[in-house]
């Protein structure tokens, strides 16, 4: 099936995969391989090495590029990998026309990967340019495989520069990654509502709280009279609290020295009594402190008698 003029080539074969002819490794890259017939027609056009093609499914308006690996098919026939095949909708036996063709070498490519998994390989930039080196050029849109530990990974050309097809013969060619087809952004965190502040405020305070409070000034005054103090509404509250282990011992300390309140002098404190409690009593002295008690009972203030101014 010849057409095209006299000064390209152009030709229609039917296409199949190369693993029709045992030469599964093709599916690595983007070389074909070609009747004879193809490389005496390109030679005497003189077109220029490496040789590119322009592939065409004619019938869905679908186009590729490629390169071309030998010339060893059996005329009529061209073999190509299986995913430049699923690329253009081709069927095994589907014509395919196949176009000498020229591009400009590429200095920017982007791709993106199908799968996340393709990101968790070692070091996925590294089996990309050893895998690129097998192929002869990219076309944007197109969706090359990159197999990898009996794994294979496809990837789509989703833009190229300076032209949407460039040759990636010894060339220099920048490459940037796109998101992967899958890939999902992670859930942000649940802020802190002010429920949980307020559980969390909570459990913060509760240790603090167990913890019992000095009360200073617990003890009981005296009046110099000697008559019983009356009791305030605060005094009865505290008194009605149930004391804690440190109210019980300030409550000791203040029976045995009370504590003086500002503004108010107590005369004859209980520094005395206390001083009883720590000296021991001498029987000898027991009778000289009885006289002494019946004499201080026996004084009373103010039990004079009466005189009048008149006389």
């Amino acid at each position: 099936m010849n057409g095209g003029d006299a000064s390209s080539f152009q030709q229609c074969y039917r296409c199949y995969p190369v693993t029709f002819i045992e030469k599964a490794h093709l599916e690595k890259g983007d070389k074909i391989i070609m009747p004879p017939s193809a490389l005496d027609r390109l030679a005497s056009l003189h077109i220029e090495y490496p040789m590119l093609f322009q592939l065409s499914n004619v019938s869905l308006d679908k186009t590729s590029h490629c390169g071309v690996l030998e010339f060893t098919a059996d005329e009529g026939l061209v073999y190509l990998p299986y995913w430049m095949m699923l690329n253009m909708s081709l069927q095994e036996g589907d014509i395919l026309q196949v176009k000498s063709i020229s591009l400009v070498k590429g200095t920017y490519i982007k791709l993106q990967p199908h799968t996340q998994d393709f990101l968790d390989i070692s070091n996925p930039k590294a089996i990309l340019e050893t895998t690129l080196r097998s192929y002869s050029c990219l076309t944007t849109g197109d969706t090359i495989m990159v197999p990898y530990n009996d794994k294979q990974y496809f990837i789509n050309v989703i833009a190229a520069k300076p032209s949407s097809a460039v040759s990636i013969i010894e060339t220099d060619c920048e490459v940037d990654f796109a998101p992967p087809l899958d890939y999902k952004e992670p859930e942000k965190l649940q802020k802190l509502t002010p429920s949980n502040k307020r559980t969390r405020e909570v459990e913060e305070e509760e240790p603090t709280s167990k913890v019992p409070k000095f009360t200073p000034f617990t003890g009981s005054g005296k009046r110099l009279d000697g008559k019983a103090k009356p009791q305030t509404e605060s005094e009865d509250t505290k008194q009605q609290e149930k004391p804690t282990e440190t109210g019980k011992d300030d409550e000791k300390m203040s029976v045995t020295t009370p504590r003086q309140r500002s503004g108010k002098l107590v005369f004859g404190s209980n520094s005395k009594p206390a001083a009883k409690e720590t000296v021991k009593v001498d029987p000898k002295n027991i009778e000289q402190e009885s006289t002494t008690k019946s004499d201080e009972a026996k004084f009373q203030v103010f039990t004079g008698k009466k005189y009048s101014l008149k006389g």
